[in-house]
C-alpha cells in the first residue's frame, strides 16, 4: 500500500471515530438512541458541525481540528452561560476534547433573517429591530463576559496587540494594495502606520473583544438574538466589534441605520461605564478604518491570490465605505490617507461589480393555478410533483397552516415520504447546479407543485434552498406563489 494510500485510511478512519464519538456524546446525555444525524454547512469553517435527533431531542454535535480552539469555544460557552448570556449551552465534551455536544438553537441566522435589506439595500423596521436587539446585547458581552474571565484560555492568543495590528495591516498592503498596482512609498505608508497602530492600543481596556461579530454568527431563536463562533475572542478594545458589525461591506446599511446602530450601543453600554459620546465616535472611526483595511486585505488574497472572484465582487462595497469615510480627513496619518484616497478613485473600483453567480429561483405552486412561468428565457428547469407525498392538507388541523409550520413539518418527517422525495431531487439538482456553475450560466428554476401550494411543495422548496445554500456559493430566491411570499437567501 502506497504511504498516500495510507494516510486517506488514517484520515478516513479519523472521521469514523470522531462522528461515532459524537454518536456516544448524544446517547450518553440524552438516553435516547441517536436516530438522524445530518451535517450541517460550517461557512468555511475546518471544524465539522452535525444536528443529531433522537425521540423528541435536536442536538448540535461538533468536530473540531484544533484542542486549543475547541478548549477556547468550550470554557468560554460555560463562562459566558455563568454570566447570562446569550450563548448555547455545551452539553458534553469527549475525553479526548475533539468532539463536543451544543444546544441546537434552530436554523435561524441572522444574515439570513435580513437578506432583503442587504440585496436591496433598504431595510424593513423588522429587519432594522433584529439588528438594533442584536447590537443591544454587545456591551453585556464586552463587560460581563470579561469578569473573572480567565485570558490564558483565548486562542490563538489572549490580547488584541502590536503584533496582531501588524499582521492585519501587511495583510492588507501585501494582498491588495500592491496587486492593484497602485504604487506608494513603502517606507512613507510605514510610518504612518506606526502611528495609527500606537493609537489603536490606547483605551484597551479589560473588555472582551468577540473579533467576528456579524450578522453570520447571530442565531435568532424564539424571536431573540444568541450568539455563536467567538472561539477567537479575546481581551480588546470595544471598539472593533461595532466596527465590525455595522461597518461590514455587503451590509449595505443606510447611514441612518447606522447611526441608529451606534445609539443603541452607547444606550446599553451606559450600563457598563461612563460615556464620553464625542470620544467614543472619534476612537470608533479609527477602528472602521483599521477593520475596512482588514477586510480589504481579506478580499485582496481570496480574490487576487486564491482566484476566488466573487470576493473581488465585495471589494467596491469596502472602499465604498472608505470613501464616505475618507470624507472627513484623517490628517495625522497624511501619508496612509493619501494613498487610500487614490485607490478609492481607482476606475477599476468606481463601480459595483455584477454578481455572476448562479441564481436559482426555487417556487412553491399549486397545480390548478398552472406551473409558474420562466422569466429568465431559459425555458424552465424542473419541475417537481410533489403530490406522491402523503398530504397534510387533507386533515382539518392542518389547513391553518403552511410548510413553514412546526407542525407540518413534523408531520411530513414523520411520515418520512417527503425525506426519501427530496434525497433523489438533491442529486438531480446538484448535478445541475454543479453543471451551470462550470459552465458560467446564471439562472436556474426549480418549481415544487402540489394541490394547494401550501404544504408539500412549501416544505421541499425551504428545504432544497437550504441545501443548496450550504453546498454552493450560488444566489437563491424562494418564491411561495400562493401564500405570496418571496425571500432572498
Amino acid at each position: 500500500m502506497k504511504i498516500s494510500d495510507k494516510f486517506v485510511n488514517l484520515k478516513v478512519k479519523h472521521k469514523i471515530m470522531a462522528e461515532d464519538n459524537l454518536q456516544i456524546l448524544f446517547e450518553s446525555y440524552t438516553h435516547q438512541k441517536l436516530t438522524e444525524r445530518t451535517e450541517i454547512n460550517s461557512s468555511g469553517s475546518n471544524r465539522r458541525y452535525f444536528r443529531l435527533k433522537g425521540g423528541d431531542i435536536s442536538i448540535i454535535g461538533v468536530i473540531g481540528t484544533s484542542f486549543e480552539e475547541n478548549k477556547a469555544f468550550i470554557t468560554l460557552s460555560r463562562h459566558f452561560k455563568e454570566k447570562r448570556l446569550r450563548v448555547p449551552k455545551v452539553l458534553a465534551v469527549s475525553d479526548d476534547g475533539m468532539c463536543y455536544i451544543q444546544e441546537d438553537l434552530g436554523d435561524n441566522i441572522l444574515y439570513k433573517m435580513i437578506s432583503q435589506g442587504r440585496e436591496s439595500g433598504s431595510y424593513s423596521s423588522y429587519e432594522c429591530n433584529l439588528l438594533c436587539r442584536t447590537i443591544e446585547q454587545l456591551p453585556k458581552i464586552q463587560f460581563r463576559g470579561a469578569e473573572g474571565l480567565d485570558w490564558s484560555v483565548c486562542y490563538p492568543q489572549e490580547a488584541f496587540d502590536e503584533r496582531m495590528i501588524d499582521f492585519d495591516l501587511n495583510y492588507f498592503k501585501y494582498c491588495f494594495l500592491k496587486a492593484t498596482g497602485l504604487d506608494f512609498n513603502e517606507v512613507q505608508l510605514q510610518d504612518d502606520f506606526e502611528l495609527f497602530k500606537a493609537d489603536l492600543l490606547e483605551d484597551m481596556g479589560d473588555t472582551f473583544m468577540y473579533r467576528d461579530f456579524q450578522a453570520r454568527n447571530v442565531m435568532i431563536k424564539d424571536g431573540e438574538p444568541y450568539f455563536i463562533d467567538y472561539q477567537g475572542g479575546r481581551r480588546g478594545p470595544i471598539y472593533y466589534d461595532v466596527a465590525s458589525f455595522i461597518w461590514q461591506a455587503r451590509s449595505r446599511y443606510p447611514e441612518d441605520l447606522k447611526q441608529e446602530l451606534i445609539r443603541t450601543y452607547l444606550r446599553s453600554l451606559k450600563s457598563f461605564m461612563p460615556v464620553d459620546e464625542a470620544h467614543f465616535r472619534e476612537r470608533l472611526r479609527l477602528f472602521v478604518l483599521f477593520r475596512s483595511l482588514q477586510v480589504l486585505g481579506a478580499y485582496g488574497f481570496r480574490g487576487y491570490f486564491e482566484k476566488k472572484p466573487h470576493f473581488l465582487a465585495s471589494v467596491p462595497y469596502a472602499l465604498g465605505n472608505l470613501r464616505r469615510l475618507l470624507e472627513t480627513p484623517f490628517d495625522r496619518y497624511p501619508y496612509l490617507n493619501a494613498i487610500l484616497t487614490k485607490l478609492t478613485m481607482m476606475p477599476q473600483f468606481n463601480e459595483i461589480a455584477e454578481d455572476k453567480r448562479l441564481e436559482v429561483h426555487i417556487y412553491s405552486f399549486a397545480y390548478k393555478k398552472g406551473i409558474p412561468v420562466d422569466n429568465t428565457g431559459n425555458g424552465g428547469g424542473y419541475v417537481f410533483d410533489c403530490r406522491s407525498v402523503n398530504n397534510p392538507g387533507k386533515y382539518e388541523h392542518y389547513r391553518q397552516f403552511n410548510g413553514n409550520d412546526p407542525e407540518v413539518i413534523k408531520f411530513l418527517e414523520d411520515d418520512g415520504e417527503v425525506i426519501t422525495f427530496l434525497d433523489s431531487v438533491y442529486k438531480l439538482v446538484d448535478a445541475h447546479v454543479k453543471r451551470f456553475i462550470e459552465r458560467k450560466f446564471t439562472h436556474l428554476q426549480v418549481c415544487f407543485g402540489c394541490t394547494g401550494g401550501q404544504h408539500r411543495s412549501v416544505y421541499c422548496a425551504e428545504h432544497l434552498a437550504k441545501h443548496l445554500s450550504g453546498k454552493f456559493d450560488v444566489k437563491i430566491t424562494i418564491t411561495h406563489r400562493e401564500l405570496d411570499i418571496e425571500k432572498i437567501m
